[in-house]
């Protein structure tokens, strides 16, 4: 992939839209452009946070290991939705989920220990990230809440053979 690509990926990106001249080319120097194949992993639960990855087309699966049921699928990222994004964050340093490309995918791959470089260096680049990361949060936690309501809503059949 070229940079020309790498530049025109991260303009149709929200975020990047926002940010100015210079907070856009320092982050043009952290990323770069990947495509993956369905099927491969872009990391496993407890892998070390290495980097943020913002799905520009293509879908990706977010998974977790459940004991008894192995692993599920709990969220499906498609275009313009980060995966990873805990990696920027201030405490959480391990992967508390994993992440396999459902379908050839092209992604922005931003390198997390710099992004949080970047972060600690420039408040308004801070600010601008934490608040897109912060929508990311919210979004997530409602579809979560809204598999629990679902979930809940219609549990097992009782078996009456017990009464």
């Amino acid at each position: 992939m070229n940079q020309e690509n790498l530049v025109n990926a991260l303009q149709t990106i929200p975020l990047f839209q926002e940010m100015d001249s210079e907070h856009f080319e320092k982050f043009k120097e952290v990323a770069s452009l990947v495509e993956v194949d369905a099927e491969q992993v872009l990391f496993r639960e407890g892998d070390q946070e290495d980097y943020l990855y913002i799905v520009v087309q293509g879908r990706v699966a977010i998974e977790m290991q459940f004991p008894g049921r192995g692993r599920i699928r709990i969220y499906t990222a498609e275009p313009l939705d980060f995966v990873g994004w805990s990696s920027v964050t201030p405490v959480v340093r391990a992967r508390t989920a994993g992440a396999v490309a459902v379908l050839p995918s092209c992604l922005v791959r931003l390198d997390a220990s710099k992004v949080r470089a970047m972060i600690d260096e420039d408040h308004e680049i801070g600010y601008i990230i934490m608040r897109r990361v912060a929508n990311v949060v919210a979004s997530r936690l409602l579809v979560t809440r809204l598999q629990l309501m679902d979930m809940f809503s219609h549990p097992a059949a009782e078996d009456c053979t017990n009464v």
